[in-house]
């Protein structure tokens, strides 16, 4: 979807500016936000697309004033109303209204060291051949889809270059809505500066962007 949230290629939201030795977590809510988006999605039963979409789909005053763990946290509350385990009422009070909901699974303390080692793996066996090998000349398409996607604005329409065919991965735009893995291959595309930003960009300069099969053309 098209949002404040896609910043790739815009300007005028000030400089970047690196912090000497940033610590993983800042403050201590942090840390929790943190573990709490990990926690819920058991009990949830969501994924990591969905808890993507749920942040991407705040309103935008609320995402550009908020700081990113902030943004976590209204991205949990979402899911958790949308899920039905908790009510708005009971966000403001920070309690419970009423006896727990009944849920699926809970991720429990004693569980998260061996659930984080094994991770989430999102490659796939892939169910066709790779359209596209290094070297080929594509166009990312210039489309605006209405749910969640991972094809940034600013590179729509260019083109571009396959520079490393990464495998088959779960397909975002698909998992992000409860419509199944629906695996696709996964490219290290290069595009130019100059083809993105015209020519006041560095003429050797290039931005190499991970992109999903679906969201190519070849040129």
């Amino acid at each position: 979807m098209n949002g404040v949230h896609d910043m790739g290629g815009m300007q005028d939201f000030g400089p970047v500016a690196p912090e000497p030795d940033e610590p993983v977590f800042h403050a201590d809510w942090e840390r929790r936000a943190f573990a709490l988006t990990l926690a819920v999605s058991a009990p949830g039963g969501w994924n990591l697309d969905m808890s993507r979409h749920a942040r991407e789909s705040l309103p935008p005053a609320l995402y550009l004033s908020s700081s990113y763990y902030q943004i976590w946290l209204a991205g949990i509350e979402r899911l958790l109303g949308e899920a039905g385990l908790v009510t708005a009422d009971e966000i403001e009070a920070g309690r419970p209204s009423g006896p727990a909901r009944p849920v699926a699974r809970i991720l429990r303390a004693e569980d998260v060291p061996a659930t984080m080692a094994k991770g989430g793996p999102v490659d796939r066996p892939p169910q066709a051949a790779a359209l596209f090998s290094p070297g080929d000349a594509v166009r990312a398409r210039n489309i605006n889809p209405q749910g969640h996607t991972r094809l940034p604005r600013y590179v729509r329409g260019h083109p571009g270059t396959i520079a490393r065919v990464h495998g088959c991965h779960i397909f975002p735009d698909a998992h992000a809505h409860g419509l199944g893995e629906r695996p696709q291959w996964v490219y290290s595309v290069r595009f130019s500066a100059r083809d993105l930003w015209g020519e006041d960009a560095a003429p050797g300069d290039s931005v190499h962007v991970d992109l999903w099969e679906p969201y190519l053309d070849p040129a």
